[in-house]
């Protein structure tokens, strides 16, 4: 929660820590849900809290900061998709996006600036790692983005910049502190967390947060084509990466989403359609097909609509159940794999 000599980000603390905090400052504990609950309305000045008496205000300004991101550039997309890239105090920079869909709200965080994972068609890794963001700074980007649009946001998706799995105890403390009910109160069934594939990490995930929707970036068929493009394949193998699918919806009782950018010429055959069906055949899955979007610096093209949906009809034809994605945002570099962090 320390970086060099700034003040600690009040963000990052539960509803106890604050508690904790407050006692400390000689003031009555009740004080710590007032405040938690002025952090989840976004404010970004210890004086906003109105309720809150001056003295308290003073001590925890004197201790920490409130940092929410400063939206350095901010672009809109001709379908509404907004996307912002933003910068935390210390000069991390990170992307977000907003989306509107027909059930409401989005928002797409990110859980890393940068990432280390390497996949060979996504913008965010292009650049390495800067480094990993607190819980708070994950709540910050879903608080910055509702008071930049002044709308309500009602599902996140944590499949922005980085790795979910990478950053996992942090990871856990967003989900719990955008879940708190004395704050934000954002039902776990309204978030989903992404992972290329850290085995270790979703089996855990499964035991700790069962209610939160999973999706696996599987973008292949099989082990050799998946580690064309995903340099994580290399440590986990494939097949037991699958067997760590079944067994989280098994224990979990929930549909798994397997993510499959569809890429001209690599992964895109009927043969590569045929062998994933056979994989996933009676599973509780979910395919989402994504027509890449194609990345400045990268090799790869979109695989064509007519691929796209020959694709799709075989997986169907099998019964597993697929969509294709809509892509919002592709005019301003928002779509799914086009994250990066500019400066």
């Amino acid at each position: 929660m320390y970086y060099g000599n700034t003040k600690n980000n009040i963000l990052n603390y539960s509803p106890e820590e604050l508690e904790a905090v407050v006692a400390e400052l000689g003031d009555k504990k009740f004080r710590a849900a007032q405040i938690f609950v002025w952090l989840a309305k976004g404010v970004n000045s210890f004086d906003d809290m109105k309720n809150v008496p001056a003295s308290l205000r003073a001590a925890l300004d004197e201790r920490f900061r409130i940092d929410l991101p400063e939206a350095v550039r901010r672009q809109e997309s001709k379908d509404g998709t907004v996307k912002c890239l933003f910068e935390f105090a210390d000069g991390t920079q990170i992307e977000s996006v907003f989306m509107k869909y027909e059930y409401g709200n989005s928002i797409c965080i990110s859980s890393q600036s940068g990432c280390r994972m390497g996949c060979t068609f996504c913008a965010s890794t292009m650049d390495g790692l800067d480094r990993s963001l607190t819980g708070g700074e994950m709540l910050a980007q879903v608080l910055a983005m509702r008071n930049l649009t002044g709308e309500d946001i009602g599902h996140v998706v944590v499949m922005g910049m980085g790795e979910p799995f990478d950053n996992y105890d942090e990871l856990s403390r967003f989900i719990r502190l955008i879940h708190e009910k004395k704050g934000y109160g954002l039902g776990l069934r309204n978030i989903t967390v992404s992972t290329c594939g850290l085995i270790p990490k979703i089996r855990e995930f499964a035991v700790d947060f069962p209610q939160v929707n999973l999706a696996v970036s599987l973008h292949a068929p099989n082990q050799k084509l998946r580690e064309r493009t995903m340099p994580v394949a290399k440590k986990y193998d494939y097949d037991d990466l699958m067997q760590a699918c079944r067994e989280y919806t098994e224990l979990t009782g929930r549909r798994i989403t397997f993510e499959y950018a569809v890429i001209d010429g690599v992964n895109d055959s009927a043969a590569c359609a045929k062998e994933l069906a056979s994989r996933l055949k009676g599973w509780l899955s979910h395919v989402n097909l994504i027509p890449l979007n194609e990345v400045r610096g990268r090799e790869y093209r979109t695989a064509n609509e007519k691929s796209v949906a020959a694709f799709k009809k075989i997986l169907e034809s099998s019964g597993v159940a697929v969509t294709v994605r809509r892509t919002l945002g592709s005019d301003i570099d928002a779509a799914c794999g086009q994250l990066r962090r500019k400066k």
